[in-house]
């Protein structure tokens, strides 16, 4: 998903307001001015937008990353994720898998059978979507749990019928703030993560809170985004022109290992399909290191 599928609200749409068609208007007016190539103009609106609505649901400070006209936040903002896969819950597989080639939960699956882990007790799939991790590693999982932070995409995947349990939540506040269950388990011995990396940007808040939730040698499943590395120009992550955070895979390395996780797989893979054109990245299996 990018942000191009973002539709604001307007006055005469449910919940609507004058405040949403005064943000519409300038979110569409920057997004017609970006794809004419008027980038300081289209910065200008998305400004205004982002006054307007300062928890930012169109995205526009990640626009504006993406055009260089503002520094990458460390994450995309909330309500912005929330808003867009709300939005496009009910076509969210048929743009993921049928147009995008997207496909990275059966490398996972295939990966487990490669390195010969699991099967796994209690799996946590993070960014769970409708539920496409879920199905992949079901045979090899005996209880799973799954959180989004999109609430109509979460009640697809409860339809999917492949999670014990669910939850509506943001990844890194859900690891640090999910509570004990009556029987005091709040571990996991496999943490799933499929197409989180590209809305996080930094990942050591991420990486701090999964350890932190995983057992002894628990592992770590991952997919990321990146881009060569002279497109950093020196930083860890950026922006790129599809508005989704893209890693270095020196800064995932490095971040690993000071949080205390043994890379078990790094493998270059085609995330997904831009207009036809691969988009490279990487998917992780670690391990957290024995105590």
């Amino acid at each position: 998903m990018t942000d191009d599928h973002f539709t604001p609200k307007t006055a005469d749409q449910p919940g609507g307001s004058i405040e949403d068609d005064a943000l519409a208007e300038a979110y569409n007016r920057g997004l017609a001015l970006q794809k004419s190539g008027e980038l300081e103009a289209a910065a200008d609106a998305y400004r205004q937008a982002l006054k307007i609505d300062p928890a930012d649901p169109g995205g526009v400070s990640i626009r504006l990353a993406a055009m260089g006209m503002a520094a990458a936040p460390e994450k995309m903002p909330d309500a912005y994720v929330a808003t867009l896969f709300d939005q496009h819950a009910d076509v969210f597989d048929e743009i993921l898998v049928e147009e995008l080639g997207y496909c990275v939960p059966l490398m996972v699956r295939d990966l487990v059978t490669k390195l010969g882990v699991g099967p796994f007790d209690r799996l946590l799939d993070l960014g769970c979507g409708t539920g496409l991790t879920g199905a992949a590693l079901f045979d090899v999982t005996a209880h799973r749990t799954g959180a989004d932070l999109s609430e109509r995409i979460v009640e697809l995947a409860y339809d999917r019928e492949v999670y014990d349990d669910l939850y509506v939540g943001e990844a890194v506040e859900f690891l640090q703030e999910f509570e004990d269950d009556d029987l005091g388990r709040c571990r996991w011995d496999l943490i799933t993560a499929t197409d989180v990396f590209p809305y996080l940007g930094a990942v050591e808040p991420f990486l701090q809170a999964a350890a932190d939730r995983l057992t002894n040698l628990g592992y770590l499943a991952f997919s990321t985004e990146t881009l060569p590395d002279d497109a950093f120009a020196g930083q860890n992550y950026v922006v790129g022109p599809k508005s989704r955070y893209a890693q270095k895979e020196a800064y995932i390395r490095s971040a690993l290992a000071a949080h205390g996780f043994d890379i078990l797989a790094m493998d270059p893979i085609t995330v997904r399909l831009e207009e036809g054109v691969p988009v490279p990245g990487h998917l992780v299996m670690a391990r957290l290191g024995g105590l």
